[in-house]
Parts: C-alpha cells; sequence; structure tokens
C-alpha cells in the first residue's frame, strides 16, 4: 500500500518538474515580474493592518515603491528591474534582522501573521529577484541579437 503511495506521489512530482520546464522554457518574463510584484502589493496590503502601528508609514511607504515599480513596469521602463533588486533584498535582510518577525516564523504564534510574513517577505522577494534577473538578461540578449 505504502509502495503505490510513493510511486503516485513521485509520478505526480516527475509531472509538476514536466509542466514547469515547459512553462519555464516558454515564460514572458515581463507577465510574471508584473504578476509577482502585484501578488506583493496584495500581500502587503493584507499585512498592514495585521502589523506593528508604530512601523505603518514605513509600510506604507514600502507599498507605494512596489506600485510605482509596477507602474513603470507595465509602461514598459525596464529600468524600474534595477530598483526591484536590491529593493527585494532590504525586505528579506530587513524581515531577517528584525528579532519580532524571526520569532513570529519560528513559533507561528500568530499563524496569518507568519504565513503573510513567509510569502510576502521571504518568497515572493525571492521570486521577484529571480525574474527580474531573467527579464533583465532576455532584454540584453535581444539587444545584443539585434546588433549582430
Amino acid at each position: 500500500m505504502t509502495v503505490i503511495k510513493e510511486n503516485w506521489l513521485l509520478d505526480l512530482n516527475l509531472r509538476l518538474l514536466i509542466y514547469l520546464f515547459i512553462i519555464y522554457m516558454h515564460i514572458d518574463y515581463r507577465k510574471i515580474t508584473l504578476a509577482i510584484i502585484f501578488s506583493i502589493i496584495i500581500i502587503g496590503l493584507i499585512a498592514i493592518p495585521l502589523g506593528n502601528p508604530k512601523f505603518i508609514y514605513r509600510a506604507i511607504a514600502l507599498e507605494l515603491s512596489f506600485v510605482i515599480l509596477s507602474v513603470f513596469l507595465w509602461k514598459g521602463y525596464t529600468q524600474a528591474l534595477y530598483a526591484c533588486i536590491p529593493i527585494s533584498l532590504l525586505v528579506i535582510i530587513g524581515n531577517t534582522l528584525a528579532p519580532p518577525h524571526v520569532n513570529l516564523m519560528l513559533t507561528f504564534s500568530k499563524p496569518l501573521n507568519a504565513i503573510v510574513l513567509i510569502v510576502g517577505g521571504y518568497i515572493l522577494q525571492a521570486l521577484l529577484i529571480f525574474f527580474s534577473i531573467k527579464y533583465l538578461s532576455e532584454i540584453r540578449s535581444k539587444r545584443i541579437s539585434k546588433q549582430l
């Protein structure tokens, strides 16, 4: 019985990897980067009321920076990608260096806050860094191929 479950799980993981590979090979990095930024904005809108009221102005400023980046990327200004990477790194580093955030993630004392923090403060930020770099490399390779 356990062998059947393990084979089924292995088959499911293999199919997921194949689908992800197919999607990865045909992905539009601009659209996925915009989708990640919009996801960060939505998670941020959820997180602001859950956070400490002392830091609400910082949270709103950070949220507005992602809104501005999304507008620039939507309009086609790819230079905004260069700002996405350091802002995401600052968010990840700031969350890691904040003892209340680390305590929240380790204890899950407030499960909703912890999930919002992990998803918005680490997973989506790392995805934004990765896909911003991929989008920039795609832009650069198109420029180089045009010159040849």
